[in-house]
């Protein structure tokens, strides 16, 4: 046999480049491997996602409370039982007006069934108010007349009560309120997990976003938590302002259960713009009783502490902890809740948190 010509060794430098091109593909590899895996539990998860963020939202509004409690003396080294007070006391303070809303509708049911079989044998009674209207009370009595106030048994707006459509309704009613449950109790688990975790996570949290994203990107999460702290604050704060001042209204023009309307007034006006369909309701009923003036007062008063609250005072205490300009925090509030609902208005504070960071350093 012919003895072959041994092999001739490879440049150093040309395995040198080959290496350095395998590695460059393996850490390709890994990034788009990490990525689908990423994506792939997210896909999982998908349906906890928004409980995930109620709990980070909560979490972050309470993050300071929680560190001076957890430093004293009763609950040092107890992270389980201060998770568990903490825990405990959002559930009540959330369930709390729920139940008292639920008893006072039960309450007032049964006279809402009076009412109801009143109308279907005699018809409903033209109000008083209406004879004293500057215009139209000739038009108006004539429909009323013709329309409600004979027996509406046998009206269509009667059998649409009891229509098929009103049945769906109910249903779909009933599911979305099983569905808001069901994430309520998945964010409270979720929530006592966070609060057991304590300063660990959020020390985790900053650690992986120092080494991802280098120094910046760990004051661009810390940032982002200040903006969501200081949106659940300002909602806080003027929610409760404006049910107070509200609350007041309701007591000095004699609408009825004025302590829990203002307490139902401050719940939704932590919700941009939803006081006035609490306050609008009760000045209608001040308007069905025949009181006009105390009707077009509570309006009034009502229009002009919703109007001071959402445009000034909520935007300036959230825009004084994240140095957001009142627009940039009004867009933030409005956009957000548009794009992302109701969690949305904590969203849209902390993305324009991050513009604002982000244009910073851009410009200097």
């Amino acid at each position: 046999m012919i003895p072959r010509p041994p092999a001739v060794p490879p440049n150093s430098s040309e395995a040198s480049s080959v290496a350095a091109e395998r590695q460059k593909k393996q850490r390709a590899a890994s990034v788009a491997l990490y990525i689908g895996l990423v994506l792939l539990a997210l896909w999982v998860v998908r349906d906890f996602i928004v409980v995930v963020a109620w709990a980070a939202v909560v979490a972050i509004a309470l993050w300071p409370l929680l560190h001076k409690v957890a430093s004293s003396q009763w609950f040092r080294g107890r992270t389980t039982l201060l998770a568990t007070v903490f825990t405990l006391v959002i559930a009540v303070l959330v369930l709390l007006p729920v139940g008292l809303g639920i008893a006072q509708a039960l309450r007032e049911a049964h006279d809402l069934n009076e009412w109801f079989r009143s109308a279907q044998e005699n018809g409903i009674p033209l109000p008083d108010f209406i004879n004293r209207l500057p215009f139209g009370v000739q038009q108006i009595s004539s429909w009323w007349q013709a329309n409600l106030a004979q027996p509406l048994r046998g009206s269509a707006a009667m059998k649409g009560l009891h229509s098929e459509t009103v049945m769906t309704l109910g249903r779909h009613f009933g599911a979305r309120a099983a569905h808001a449950a069901m994430v309520f109790a998945f964010m409270l688990v979720t929530l006592f997990v966070i609060f057991q975790a304590g300063p660990r996570l959020s020390g985790s949290l900053l650690k992986a976003a120092r080494r991802g994203f280098g120094d910046s990107g760990a004051d661009l999460v810390a940032h982002m938590g200040t903006a969501v702290r200081g949106t659940v604050s300002g909602l806080i704060v003027v929610g409760v302002g404006e049910g107070l001042l509200l609350g007041v209204a309701y007591f000095v023009t004699g609408v009825p259960h004025a302590a829990l309307l203002g307490f139902v007034t401050a719940i939704a006006a932590m919700l941009p713009f939803c006081a006035p369909i609490v306050f609008g309701l009760a000045a209608l009923w001040l308007l069905v009783q025949g009181s006009m003036v105390a009707a077009a007062g509570l309006l009034v008063f009502g229009a002009v502490v919703v109007f001071v609250a959402e445009h000034f005072v909520r935007p300036v205490l959230i825009g004084n902890s994240t140095r957001l300009p009142f627009l940039l925090v009004l867009f933030g509030i409005l956009g957000g809740a548009e794009t992302f609902g109701l969690l949305g208005i904590f969203i849209g504070p902390a993305l324009m948190t991050v513009l604002m960071v982000l244009w910073t350093d851009l410009v200097e």
